[in-house]
C-alpha cells in the first residue's frame, strides 16, 4: 500500500504526498488527523484501479500450486505484471509527475526484465489492503517495502528482504524534550504521532506511550511537529531524514536512528516483495535475482537516489523472519 484531491495550503511545500501504511503489531491505531492535501496523481491512479477491481480485476484464474504456480509464465505471456502500491515515499508511490517511482518499482523494473518481463504497471492502493488485493489478484505482486512479520507469512509469501531499518523521529528543532528513545516519550509525556497503521504504534505501547496520534503519511506529521501540534512524529529512519531533506523545513529535525524494543528485545524490521502464496516459482526467480544484485552492489545502487545506504543492506532472509 484514494481520497480525492484537494487544494493545498498555503504552507504546504512542492513534495510528493506518500501514503503511510505500517502494521500495528500491538493493536489498531488510537485516533486519526484528516489529509488536508494529496497528490492528485495518487488519487487518480487509485480511482482507476479501484474502478479496475469493480469491474472484475480478479478474474485471472488462480494460480495452480502444483510446481510452484504458473504466474511468470502468464506474465511473460501478457508482457507486463502489476505492481501493489501503498503510495508510500520512498518505497513506491506516484511522483509529481504522475509516474510510479521509488525503490520498489525500481528494483521491479530491472528484476522482472530480466525474468521476461518487459512492462511494470501500477495499481496504487492504501497499504491495509495490500494483502487483501493481492490475494483477490487485483495485482500481481506487493510492491511497497512490506516489512515481513509472521502474521503476514501466514497470509502470503515474501522475497528475502532487500533492506533492513530502523526508526526516527521527527521533532521541532534543537530537540526541546531529547526525544532519543521511546521510553523517552513515555517519560516525558510528548505527544506522539506516526502514520495509520505503522509498526512503530505498536513499539510505542510497548514502551509506555499513552499519546499517540495517526497521521496520513509523514509530510502530515512534519506540518503537525512545525505547527505545535505534536512533539514527535516517529518513522522509519529513511523515510523521516528523506521529508526533513526534501521539504527543506527549518523548524524540525531527524533524530539519530532508534531502535525499538519489544519485550526488552531489539527489534530492527525488514522489508520486501510479497508474492500470492502458491507462487513459490515467481518468488524463487525473484530471488535468484536479487541475490545476484546483491553480490554485486548494483541493489544497493538503486536504491541509494531513494535515501537508502549501506547500513539498510540486509542478508536477513525470509525465512528467518518467519520462523515461529
Amino acid at each position: 500500500m484514494g481520497p480525492p484531491p484537494s487544494t493545498a495550503p498555503d504552507n504546504q511545500r512542492p513534495f510528493p504526498r506518500p501514503i503511510r501504511r505500517r502494521p500495528d503489531i500491538a493493536g489498531q491505531p488510537t485516533s486519526g488527523i484528516r489529509r488536508r492535501t494529496l497528490l492528485a496523481g495518487v488519487a487518480a491512479l487509485g480511482a482507476t484501479g479501484a474502478a479496475a477491481a469493480a469491474s472484475g480485476c480478479s478474474r485471472v484464474p488462480p494460480a495452480d500450486a502444483a510446481g510452484g504456480g504458473h504466474l511468470l509464465a502468464r506474465l511473460r505471456a501478457k508482457g507486463s505484471v502489476t505492481l501493489g502500491l501503498a503510495g508510500e515515499q520512498p518505497y513506491g508511490y506516484i511522483g509529481t509527475d504522475g509516474k510510479m517511482t521509488g525503490s520498489a518499482p525500481t528494483i521491479a523494473k530491472v528484476i522482472f526484465k530480466r525474468l521476461g518481463v518487459p512492462r511494470v504497471e501500477p495499481f496504487p492502493t492504501d497499504f491495509g489492503s495490500l494483502i487483501v488485493g493481492l490475494n483477490s489478484q487485483q495485482f500481481d505482486v506487493v510492491a511497497a517495502g512490506m516489512y515481513i512479520n509472521r502474521e503476514r507469512c501466514a497470509q502470503v509469501i515474501f522475497a528475502d528482504p532487500e533492506y533492513q531499518m530502523l526508526d526516527a523521529f521527527l521533532v521541532r528543532k534543537g530537540n526541546p524534550l531529547k526525544l532519543r528513545t521511546y521510553k523517552d516519550i513515555a517519560r516525558t509525556g510528548a505527544r506522539m504521532a506516526t502514520g495509520v497503521g505503522y509498526a512503530e504504534i505498536g513499539y510505542a505501547k510497548a514502551a509506555g506511550v499513552r499519546d499517540i496520534t495517526t497521521l496520513p503519511d509523514q509530510l502530515a506529521g512534519l506540518l503537525a511537529v512545525e505547527q505545535g501540534r505534536v512533539d514527535v512524529f516517529v518513522g522509519t529512519a529513511v523515510t523521516v531524514r528523506n521529508v526533513v531533506r526534501q521539504s527543506g523545513t527549518t523548524k524540525a529535525e531527524a533524530t539519530p536512528e532508534v531502535t525499538p524494543y519489544v519485550k526488552g528485545k531489539p527489534v530492527i524490521d525488514v522489508g520486501a516483495f510479497a508474492f500470492r502464496t502458491p507462487e513459490t516459482g515467481l518468488r524463487d526467480a525473484f530471488n535468484r535475482e536479487l541475490h545476484r544484485m546483491k553480490r554485486s552492489g548494483e541493489l544497493l545502487d538503486l536504491m541509494r537516489p531513494f535515501g537508502f545506504t549501506a547500513r539498510q543492506m540486509t542478508t536477513i532472509t525470509a525465512k528467518e523472519k518467519c520462523r515461529p
